[in-house]
């Protein structure tokens, strides 16, 4: 699917598509966004491109030469974008190419950053003057994103951590396992979007030309992405406290069961000691003949059974 935009009295406002006439408002476009490009579009688009769509695998290579370069086509830069799939958070890399006259962004999978991107547009919101800016514009939306998505991780981590340290349900530690194993893949992805970003913006800086205007709003995102780094830093530090601290207190429960099995056995151990001994069928046996040897014998059980209890109660072991 392709959507077009146009940059009207320094607004991005969305084109209306007409398959008749998509060649020549392909022409008029200040922004593409091909989202899955169909059969019969991309050869429209190898047209302005002067080159082939790239591939799947191609904006996935992980080399910088592969993810940042110039030619004829334009500045390329292929940079990660963090979303949401099923509920877990996904990295999703889209070719945004930036040639004199427009910029084309090419992806194979929904983003979150260009839903909003289209929302803000519909509202008259997205300011931007010419195609590099709009790239600049959206290297801006997506770190504020990744700010929002930080957030929001740091809460859900604050909530396991409460579970963890101050719960008393044994059931919440293994389930505070998964959730902070969630957490740890969520901070492990924003950490490499935003370490992709960093890269493409100093990249941007060398090869864009940008205007003054435009090096101060890259600067500056440079330093939100530093921000942003220290920030998963830390979250991957607490995650991995949190994750020690669960792994202890599952292995302390774990062992008061196991001690509450070993004092079992060792206070049972004299009683059955006791059965065994008068369970034994000799036909020569004193106590066989003890008016008050059976409860003689029950008695004896129970008091072996005390002595170690109270021993153990004495010491203070349970």
């Amino acid at each position: 699917m392709l959507r077009l935009f146009r940059i009207d009295n320094g607004l991005i406002k969305e084109m209306d598509v007409s398959p008749d006439t998509l060649a020549t408002d392909l022409d008029r476009a200040d922004w593409i966004d091909a989202h899955e490009p169909e059969e019969d579009e991309r050869p429209l688009l190898e047209k302005l491109l002067s080159t082939d769509v790239p591939e799947l695998d191609e904006m996935e290579e992980i080399e910088a030469s592969a993810r940042c370069f110039v030619d004829q086509a334009g500045i390329h830069v292929h940079s990660l974008f963090l979303t949401q799939s099923e509920g877990r958070h996904v990295t999703i890399s889209v070719a945004c190419i930036l040639q004199r006259g427009r910029l084309i962004t090419i992806r194979e999978d929904d983003v979150a950053d260009f839903r909003l991107m289209r929302m803000r547009a519909r509202r008259g919101q997205v300011e931007a003057g010419s195609p590099s800016d709009l790239l600049v514009t959206l290297f801006e939306q997506k770190m504020e994103n990744h700010a929002d998505t930080l957030e929001d991780l740091h809460r859900e981590l604050e909530q396991v951590s409460h579970r963890v340290l101050e719960g008393d349900d044994g059931d919440d530690l293994y389930t505070a396992i998964s959730d902070l194993a969630n957490l740890e893949d969520s901070n492990g992805k924003m950490r490499l979007c935003l370490m992709d970003s960093q890269r493409d913006i100093s990249f941007l800086l060398r090869h864009m030309r940008p205007t003054p205007e435009q090096s101060d709003t890259l600067r500056e995102i440079m330093r939100d992405i530093e921000t942003l780094m220290s920030h998963t830093t830390f979250l991957f530090d607490k995650v991995n406290f949190l994750m020690d601290s669960t792994q202890g207190f599952i292995n302390i429960r774990q062992n008061q069961i196991i001690k509450i099995f070993s004092i079992a056995a060792v206070v049972f151990l004299p009683p059955t000691l006791v059965a065994s001994i008068y369970g034994m069928n000799f036909k020569v046996m004193p106590e066989m003949d003890w008016a008050l040897g059976y409860p003689m014998a029950i008695g004896l059980m129970i008091m072996a059974g005390l002595a170690p209890y109270l021993y153990f109660k004495k010491k203070g072991w349970l």
